[in-house]
This record gives structure tokens, sequence and C-alpha cells, in this order.
């Protein structure tokens, strides 16, 4: 009896002292890797990954590239190098990553890509907005808003390459090619920023007299616009057309100002669908397919109070 109860306590002991390091070893890590943290919407999409982490008790480490895409691989390698089970990525263009993009698969480690779908390199799924397809509903209410007629200035963010600011503009186009707006694109990125915004439309409006709205690809170069043509005392004589669902131009879109309609990018909704996605994927299920799109939703002010979240990161 003496030696059985011996046996117990020792066995006890050995699962006691194996404990911390088998909760270690259960521990689930993410890497989250995104190009900047300057453009509001990116620092959003990482705020809300990192909100899913903490909910679903994973550690995640982030990897801000500060716009350079060096550093954006040698980020990789570090994350890599922490033993993390999986990348999370808003990072373009994936072609110019072929160190980090080689050292993933070396690795083996599942990716997953929120907000930017990409050429080049490879990935397990990618969760993003339907760019041209929204921007496409954003067109429609330009189209109806100027009655087939006007000028509409097109702000971009820039650079040339853009594809997801290419998509936005080309939806737009789609809907108003065939009607009698003229279409005026500022020859300036406003490179996703509200000051690229404020820059870009004080030049067109010293420009251009005959300017009726305004599209930007993103919403907050729409803010600066609005501040721009308020200062310009042209409020009553431009609308605006955005692209994002930003918290503050939903604001502006529900009291009625200049600011129009938006389309909704939903940087929570994107991270969340992300973050369950890269979960799946280290729990051996694979997506049903790699490449998923959100719901196309267009803010107007018959529906801005419905998608209206005041407590949105973005």
């Amino acid at each position: 009896m003496k030696r059985r109860t011996a046996l117990l306590v020792g066995l006890c002991g050995l699962l006691a002292f194996a404990s911390p390091a088998a909760a270690q070893q259960k521990e689930t890590r993410i890497g989250i890797v995104t190009l900047q943290m300057k453009a509001p919407y990116f620092v959003a999409m990482v705020r809300a990954l990192e909100a899913e982490g903490r909910a679903q008790n994973v550690k995640t480490f982030v990897a801000d590239g500060n716009g350079d895409v060096a550093k954006v691989n040698s980020d990789i390698e570090d994350l890599l190098a922490k033993g993390v089970d999986g990348l999370i990525m808003n990072i373009s263009p994936l072609e110019a990553l072929p160190g980090g993009m080689a050292a993933i698969k070396k690795a083996g480690k599942p990716l997953v890509l929120v907000n930017r779908r990409l050429k080049g390199g490879e990935y397990d799924a990618w969760i993003g907005v339907d760019n041209f397809n929204t921007a496409a509903g954003v067109g429609d209410v330009i189209a109806k808003r100027m009655a087939g007629k006007g000028n509409l200035l097109m702000i971009r963010g820039g650079p040339e390459d853009n594809s997801t600011g290419n998509a936005r503009r080309d939806g737009v186009l789609s809907k108003v090619k065939d009607t009698g707006i003229k279409v005026t694109f500022a020859p300036e990125f406003g490179k996703w920023t509200e000051d690229g915004g404020i820059r870009v439309m004080e030049d067109m409006l010293a420009k251009h007299k005959d300017i009726n709205a305004v599209f930007c690809e993103g919403d907050v170069m729409c803010l600066g616009a609005q501040k721009a043509i308020a200062d310009a005392k042209r409020t009553q004589e431009i609308q605006i057309f955005g692209f994002d669902g930003q918290k503050a131009a939903i604001e502006q879109i529900m009291k009625g100002s200049n600011f129009v309609a938006t389309g909704v990018n939903s940087a929570d909704a994107i991270a969340k669908a992300g973050f369950k996605t890269m979960m799946d994927l280290l729990a051996g299920k694979k997506p049903a397919q790699q490449d998923s799109t959100t719901p196309v939703q267009v803010v107007t002010q018959e529906n801005a109070k419905e998608i209206f979240k005041a407590d949105a990161l973005f």
C-alpha cells in the first residue's frame, strides 16, 4: 500500500512539473503584419485583429512595416523566429516580398490576407471587400444625384498600380461612363490621408471652377476634401462620395451634409472573418474557397443610422 501511494505521489509530482511546459506548448501565437500604421483604416484593422486575439486567448505579435517593403520582409523573418503559428497580413505587393514569402512557405505556416488581395505569392485565404461592385453601388448614387450632368472630380489614393484604388475607380466609372457626366482626375494622389485630401482638393478647386461632385477612393481623403470645400465656401455646390464606411463619414451622411454616400469596407468584419479563418486553418480546416468578400453595402442618408456603430474602431 505504501509503495502504491508513493508511486501515485511521484506521478502527481511529474504531472505538476510537466503542466507549465504543456501549457506553453498549447499557446497559439499569431503574427500580424501591416504595411504601415499611418492610415486610420490600417490602424483599425490591426486593433480589430488584436481584439480577436484577446477574445480567443491567442497571443498576437504586430509588425509595422512603416511603409517600407524591405522592413516587411525583415518583420516576417522576425515573426517566424518568434515561433508564430500563422500570419495574417495586410500588405502589398506580395511580389515585392520574395524573401518573406519564401520564408513563410519554408516554415510551412498558414497565411491569411485581409483587406488587400494581391497578385504573386502563395496564400491560404483572402478576406476583403468587393471593391469594384461596392464602388459601382456608389457610382449608381453619383449618377442619380448628378442627373447625368456636371463635372465629377476623382481623387485617388495612389500609387498608380494600387489594385484596391483602381478597382474602386473603375467601379464608379462603370456607372457614369455612359452618362453626360464629365470626369476629371486629380493629377496628384491623396495618399490615403486627410491632409492629402485637403491638399489635392485645394489645388483642384483653384484650377476647376465647374466641379459639382467629388469621389475619393477612401473616406479619409473625402473628409479632408470636405474641409477644403467648406473653406472655399462651396459646400452648397459640391457633393462628396467616398469609400470605406469610416465612422466619421457616416456621421456626416447621417446629419445631411454634402457628404452623400460611401461604400462599406468594415475593418471589424474583415478582421473577425480573417481571424476565424486562421484559427480554422490551424485546426486543420481549409476554407470552402480561397478568396471571399464581405457583403456589398452602400451607405446613404436613408440607411446610415442602421449601419452606424458608435463603438466602431474606424
